[in-house]
């Protein structure tokens, strides 16, 4: 089974580049950074003993010593663990050690069936002392592309401070604004197939020199990081055979996202070209294009744009997947006959659809998501009553916020000017949680129980979502 898990996951990578023709030229406009990075500065003890102290301890099956206690022995291996990770810096080199990943099957959502391999997705597992190596690359280089500002503003993927709420409610703003002003909005959303997986290395370390700047020893760091990786696939005590990876950044790596999102770096000068808004997340995108008597109601800009991203797609071999969807939004509400043609983009035309996990509708009401929220914490509410004799009061409380709460304040800030009815139906899931938490009866009033456990009602999370984006920004 495990080298079954092996050979699909190699082939499936295979496959979806063989797959991809690419086009003659590069319609991207990329900008070279002027700044170069040409080394890596070697780091102190100290440094590197707050920087193990802040990584989750959580490595490779393969691990000699298993990550928490490689933390609480740090202060004896210290010094010898500093001479490995500058000799890297210093020489350019990644130990080949470093640079074998085990794979884990994870099923992609539950419920799905797991005779199915095409269920899975890869989750690499590195060891522990390769992730302190990446973190110390990750944090010299991200200070080098903060300080010259070569990371795109609208990618909202592995950033601090940003999420999936905060990209979602800039693209809902800007298409409540263009309502507002009488025009109708063509929203597309473009997910990839394997998008880590199908990462060109000849490709990347290019963008690494020409775009962002990276020389030297630095960019052959990146190099040898890259070159001779290997995975195999573990279930359980048994491994399969181990296997080059020629193809693909990681995805339970520390550098492999933003090594994503600099891959990624040439898309926004496409979409610019075409004067096309858009939102990034990882790899899913939102494209969207104000419609008005002004430009004729005009599709061309984006079509034009969609095709230049598709080559350039091809050129850096990655591939759109089926789950492409468009929807219109309206000045006067929900828009069931588009003003225009959408000529190919028809086909996709949805209701509603799954935007980074929120359900939403073109009359923003989102009743599809609150009826999807509602349905999924009731579920666990009632799984959760089965395991309260075993737990501590302290402790079912903080697995109920895990599975109940976390659902109510997912993007919760969106729900800002929902009818009351709809946060009324969200409210009853969490005094359901309550009741189950406090065993309260029924027509006992809630209000001063949520009060005593310093739980804000429904109303008043989303007015917090607020001031806590405020506060952060």
């Amino acid at each position: 089974m495990c080298n079954s898990f092996l050979y699909f996951f190699i082939e499936k990578v295979v496959t979806a580049r063989s797959l991809i023709s690419a086009s003659a030229s590069d319609p991207s406009v990329p900008v070279p950074c002027s700044a170069v990075l040409d080394r890596f500065e070697p780091v102190s003890l100290s440094f590197l003993e707050e920087l193990v102290g802040h990584i989750k301890p959580a490595g490779s099956p393969c691990d000699v010593v298993p990550p928490r206690l490689f933390k609480e022995v740090f202060p004896c291996i210290g010094q010898s663990v500093l001479a490995i990770i500058n000799s890297s810096l210093s020489s350019g080199v990644v130990p080949p050690g470093f640079k074998h990943a085990v794979v884990q099957p994870l099923l992609k959502k539950p419920g799905l069936d797991c005779s199915v391999l095409a269920n899975f997705r890869p989750i690499s597992k590195l060891p522990f002392i390769s992730k302190i190596l990446e973190k110390v690359v990750h944090v010299q280089l991200k200070s080098f592309l903060d300080e010259h500002g070569v990371l795109e503003v609208f990618q909202s993927g592995f950033k601090t401070r940003h999420s999936t709420e905060s990209a979602l409610m800039r693209v809902f703003n800007d298409i409540l604004q263009a309502n507002d002003s009488g025009d109708y909005v063509v929203l597309v959303l473009l997910d990839l197939t394997a998008a880590f997986d199908t990462v060109d290395h000849n490709t990347l370390v290019a963008r690494l020199s020409y775009l962002i700047g990276v020389h030297g020893t630095a960019l052959e760091w990146f190099k040898s990081y890259l070159t001779d990786r290997t995975m195999s696939v573990s279930l359980g005590d048994t491994k399969s055979s181990s296997a080059p990876l020629p193809y693909g950044v990681p995805q339970g790596s520390i550098l492999g996202p933003l090594l994503f999102s600099l891959y990624l770096l040439p898309l926004g000068s496409i979409l610019r070209k075409h004067g096309i808004s858009f939102h990034c997340y990882a790899d899913d995108s939102q494209i969207y294009v104000p419609l008005n008597k002004k430009n004729a109601f005009s599709l061309t800009p984006l079509l034009a744009c969609l095709e230049d991203i598709k080559a350039w797609m091809a050129l850096n071999f990655l591939n759109f997947n089926k789950k492409t969807e468009v929807m219109v939004f309206g000045p006067s509400g929900p828009c069931e006959t588009p003003p225009v043609d959408l000529g190919i983009l028809a086909d996709y035309l949805k209701p509603t659809v799954s935007n980074l996990g929120f359900k939403m509708n073109s009359d923003f009401k989102f009743d599809r998501q609150i009826s999807s929220v509602v349905k999924s914490s009731f579920y666990h509410i009632r799984q959760l009553a089965k395991a309260k004799p075993f737990l501590s009061r302290k402790h079912f409380e903080t697995v109920i916020h895990a599975f109940v709460t976390s659902r109510l304040d997912y993007c919760n800030a969106l729900y800002f000017g929902v009818s009351q009815f709809s946060l009324s139906r969200l409210q009853l899931v969490q005094n359901a949680a309550v009741r189950l938490l406090t065993g309260v009866r029924k027509r006992e009033h809630i209000t001063p129980i949520l009060a005593s456990l310093h739980w804000l009602p429904v109303h008043f999370r989303v007015h917090f979502k607020f001031l806590l984006f405020v506060f952060k920004s």
